[in-house]
């Protein structure tokens, strides 16, 4: 995978935290050059092609330089969201067994704290200039005259990468990827959504970056702290589209509705952008409309749906939501998610705890009824390379190919649309019979107070007791306990209204409910489950 020699910049991020806010901007003819000249430092340093080497690098210019030369070296990435924190972090690395780290001077800090974890971690690696005892400096690298460099990838099947799930339902685990995936992906999405050289992206997730460069496409990086999207500051975002006259955006649900709910709130408009992409988990109507009176009337709003293991897999254009699907979503139908991508197959099957072997031993459901989500194609991964015990439970073979299972349940309509209705293993089963999160949540969503609410169960599974567990929008927060028991009467009151609620009896207030670091949109149910028992005591 490399780089497009299209003329123009290729990666722009902030220098300055101030506004006005000013930029530094790398071309692609020197993202190529720097690529190479990585590729080759890294050669010269005898890393072997291979090899695994951690990349903990902040979002921006070194962040895609440092990427795209580790794949050019034939060196597999070790990519790890940084915010899941120091324990999951550590944990992370250390199952992934790196032999080498490239990072900024703190990562090389918390790899000596502990480097029992990481035995055969020895080529290791200093961005960001300055000096470190514990890792080689890469400047003079930089200062070489620049030279091509003939990669040492011998196949499209050769390992390019370990990227980690967000351990949303269970601890992280390791994705291997390999060349022929990105460059599958890479040519898929530019394909659906005809995006050409010479257009511009603002980025609120920085792996879509690495699609961007490969695609010709400029990538700015917004002042913000990737792993609290929801927590931008909407005039940073707004200052990168207007500054570099972005066509295009990526960004979770949680980003674009801080981002809209400043643009709505101050009259903003971003008639620049063309194409918005939300991705990440469920994307309420409510933002999706936002969106677009936001941005260019004849622009187009798109939700893809997939997984770190299967990307992307669905997705479904902004008119059909608003026209379509939203008021069924509102009934409890789940989330509509579109139809699947081109030479990406799907069945919905049985729902099933244990492995599956083999796909003689699925059960194929019809339209209409709910079960997990299985897929294939040549975006979808093959392995778990650390924890490997789940290939097992989400990996059937079908002859020589895999079929991944998704983990998440829904059905099929009759026009061949997937209806999203939560993970496989947040589903509450009562003795009454299994209740799915988001047709529940949905419709308890529609009280004009909240903004979003999580559905848990408590107990052993077969006969656990629902509750639901409801987040105000920040401004309606009852500020008193009598109004806060008037809220929670009217959400019983709303509950009772609707057959799939109607079994509803606990509820809860919590200003911010868990949710994940790499959008801040899956909500952590199962963190909510110890808070909720101890409110049932």
């Amino acid at each position: 995978m490399w780089v497009s020699p299209f003329e123009g910049g290729a990666v722009a991020e902030p220098v300055t935290k101030r506004r006005p806010l000013k930029y530094r901007v790398l071309t692609f003819e020197e993202l190529n050059q720097r690529g190479a000249q990585v590729a080759r430092g890294l050669y010269q340093a005898g890393v072997p092609v291979g090899a695994r080497i951690a990349l903990l690098v902040p979002p921006g210019i070194d962040f895609v330089v440092w990427v795209f030369g580790l794949l050019r070296s034939g060196a597999v990435i070790v990519l790890i969201d940084p915010g899941m924190g120091r324990r999951n972090l550590i944990q992370c690395l250390a199952e992934a067994r790196p032999d080498g780290m490239v990072g900024i001077y703190r990562a090389h800090l918390a790899r000596w704290l502990w480097q029992r974890r990481f035995p055969a971690c020895r080529f290791n690696f200093l961005v960001g200039g300055g000096w470190c005892p514990l890792a080689r400096s890469t400047a003079q690298w930089f200062s070489n005259t620049p030279t091509d460099w003939e990669s040492p990838i011998k196949s499209p099947e050769e390992p390019a990468a370990i990227i980690f799930t967000t351990g949303s339902t269970g601890p992280p685990k390791g994705v291997l990827y390999r060349h022929r995936h990105f460059l599958e992906q890479s040519a898929q999405i530019r394909d659906y959504f005809h995006i050409e050289p010479g257009g511009v992206d603002v980025s609120g997730f920085p792996l879509f970056a690495l699609f961007n460069a490969g695609m010709g496409v400029t990538t700015v990086f917004p002042l913000m702290d990737a792993t609290q999207p929801a927590a931008i500051d909407p005039l940073n975002f707004i200052d990168a589209v207007q500054h570099f006259q972005a066509n295009q955006s990526f960004g979770s649900p949680a980003l674009w509705n801080t981002v809209s709910r400043f643009a709505e709130t101050h009259g903003i408009k971003l008639p620049s952008l063309k194409r918005v992409l939300m991705a990440g988990a469920p994307v309420p109507a409510h933002v999706v409309n936002r969106v677009r009176k936001m941005i260019a009337t004849e622009g187009e709003v798109f939700t893809p749906y997939g997984a770190t293991e299967a990307l992307p897999v669905a997705c479904i254009e902004s008119r059909h939501v608003l026209q379509e699907t939203q008021h069924l979503t509102a009934q409890g139908k789940g989330t509509c998610v579109g139809t699947r991508w081109p030479n990406v197959d799907w069945q919905v099957i049985e729902i099933d705890d244990g492995p599956i072997p083999t796909i003689d031993r699925a059960h194929t459901l019809p339209p209409g009824a709910i079960g997990e989500l299985m897929v294939r194609g040549p975006v979808v991964t093959d392995q778990y390379v650390t924890r490997t015990d789940a290939n097992a439970l989400h990996k059937v073979r079908d002859g020589e190919a895999f079929w991944h299972r998704m983990g998440d349940v829904g059905y099929l309509d009759e026009r061949g649309r997937f209806w999203f209705c939560g993970r496989k293993s947040h589903r509450v089963t009562t003795s009454a019979g299994v209740l799915f999160t988001i047709p529940c949540e949905a419709i308890i969503n529609q009280h004009p107070a909240i903004y979003r609410s999580a559905l848990v169960g408590i107990g052993p599974a077969g006969d656990q007791t629902p509750a639901i567990v409801a987040e105000p929008w920040p401004e309606h927060w009852p500020a008193t306990a009598a109004r806060r028991e008037r809220l929670l009467q009217e959400l019983r009151e709303l509950a009772q209204r609707h057959a799939l609620t109607q079994s509803l009896e606990h509820f809860y207030l919590r200003r911010k409910l868990p949710v994940d670091i790499r959008h801040n949109a899956k909500i952590f149910r199962e963190k909510l489950v110890p808070w909720v028992q101890k409110r049932m005591r």
